[in-house]
């Protein structure tokens, strides 16, 4: 018999790998190649959580939440907004760039704040509302979800299924071809 997963537990892992991601950004200062791989990291992490959230995670706000639960998604989805385009003007900078790092800055303190407030009111509202066998079953479609969607920020892509699923499914084959191209930690 496998193990329950949880929703918010796999959310936080998200969560921590691009904070951690920007911290070996940060500890990588001076060797700009090892700053382009952990920047590629952050970026490519980033996109592909926020598109699952936003397929996922969302609609069961609203599901489960009513009323609240609809607010909560609609600022969440307004906070990625934000998010993604902060993370469009990174991908169209390089990293030797000096603003690079301002932009990169900025986008994470944004990132930390919004972090911050799904993981302290908007996941455990959800987990109170639902079962266990409920969280994992979200849980199990956010990581189904992670492997079909676009790895780079589309600002101006719909937010909200279905549009965003078929526009995903469009732009995921494209960003993927680009990232075969791109540096990331693991390839040296």
């Amino acid at each position: 018999m496998s193990t329950l997963k949880s929703i918010s537990t796999l959310v936080k892992i998200d969560h921590a790998d691009v904070k951690q991601a920007y911290q070996n950004y940060v500890l990588a200062e001076g060797n700009l190649d090892e700053q382009e791989r952990w920047a590629n990291e952050f970026r490519w992490g980033l996109a592909r959580h926020s598109v699952a959230e936003e397929l996922v995670a969302y609609p069961a706000f609203e599901k489960y939440l009513g009323a609240e639960g609809k607010q909560i998604a609609h600022q969440d989805r307004a906070e990625h907004q934000e998010i993604k385009e902060l993370l469009k003007k990174l991908e169209t900078t390089s990293v030797s760039n000096p603003t690079f790092r301002v932009t990169f800055d900025k986008l994470v303190e944004f990132l930390i704040s919004h972090v911050t407030g799904e993981e302290q009111n908007d996941y455990p509202k959800l987990e109170n509302a639902i079962t266990p066998e409920e969280s994992d079953s979200l849980a199990r479609s956010y990581e189904r979800t992670k492997m079909f969607v676009p790895t780079r920020s589309h600002p101006s892509a719909p937010n909200k299924p279905p549009f965003e699923t078929v526009v995903g499914l469009l732009t995921a084959p494209i960003d993927k071809l680009r990232d075969l191209f791109s540096k990331f930690p693991d390839d040296k």
